[in-house]
């Protein structure tokens, strides 16, 4: 683990030298998100760090190109990378992008950490091992914060560039709710530290957004689980698209 937050922190320290920059070029994939050189450049650091970590194990990144599933469907373990989560945050320069790096077997998530380059805040989990953050030579374990669905006030955190209407209809069957709009990875990382209470994401992401977040959010005491199959969400699957998807801290069981 301490290696894998190295290569993290190194991918961050990549991204924050563009971020310093006073312009920097912004070019478009073909779904028209944006692309960065920190997306790039962090993309090359990761890469390389855990090729040298295990050479063994095979890497999924956003930033590669995507690998054949009658390949990948083969694969027990790999990595599941996005190196750069939060591109258009980082284009808005409002600092809410991580980097995150997720291990997964057999589908699931067993381990990850996600940096947050701009506090300098690194977020780890392993599974059935809890989950922490480090800061400032700190390490703090994360706890979810409890609560039962019919309260007031609860704060639910939504997406701060994808809302659409169908999570807006979501938040509002809530009473008196407070909504916190933030990017990236951070939502699940809110939630972890006991800082608000849903994240509804009723609209398209992909695996790599969210693999390293959920266990840090589950190992806290939180669930993230599939809007139609109420499971939690599984990876490597034929699509790398996510189901639509609600994220929860320790809800108190209603029955």
């Amino acid at each position: 683990m301490t290696k894998l937050k190295s290569i993290a922190a190194l991918a961050g320290k990549k991204i924050l030298e563009i971020y310093g920059e006073k312009d920097f070029q912004v070019d478009h994939k073909d779904d028209s998100s944006p692309l960065t050189k920190a997306d790039t450049l962090a993309n090359k650091v990761i890469c390389e760090g855990l090729e040298e970590l295990d050479p063994s194990i095979p890497i999924i990144s956003e930033e590669n190109k995507l690998v054949d599933y009658d390949i990948r469907k083969n694969y027990t373990r790999f990595w599941l990378v996005d190196p750069l989560d939060g591109t258009k945050e980082f284009v808005n320069r409002n600092g809410e992008f991580t980097v995150n790096i997720a291990l997964i077997e057999n589908q699931r998530v067993i381990s990850s950490v996600v940096y947050v380059p701009v506090l300098d805040e690194m977020y780890s989990a392993i599974k059935d091992k809890g989950a922490y953050l480090e800061k400032d030579g700190i390490m703090q374990k994360l706890s979810c914060c409890p609560y039962h669905p019919d309260e007031n006030y609860l704060q639910i955190i939504c997406s701060r560039s994808h809302l659409n209407e169908e999570t807006s209809r979501f938040v509002s069957a809530y009473p008196n709710h407070q909504k916190i709009a933030k990017g990236s990875s951070l939502k699940f990382l809110i939630l972890a530290a006991g800082n608000a209470h849903i994240y509804p994401r009723l609209a398209p992401t992909m695996e790599w957004d969210t693999a390293a977040a959920q266990i840090i959010l589950e190992e806290a005491g939180g669930s993230v689980i599939d809007w139609e199959t109420k499971k939690a969400l599984i990876y490597n699957k034929k699509s790398l698209r996510n189901p639509y998807f609600v994220a929860y801290a320790n809800q108190i069981n209603t029955q």
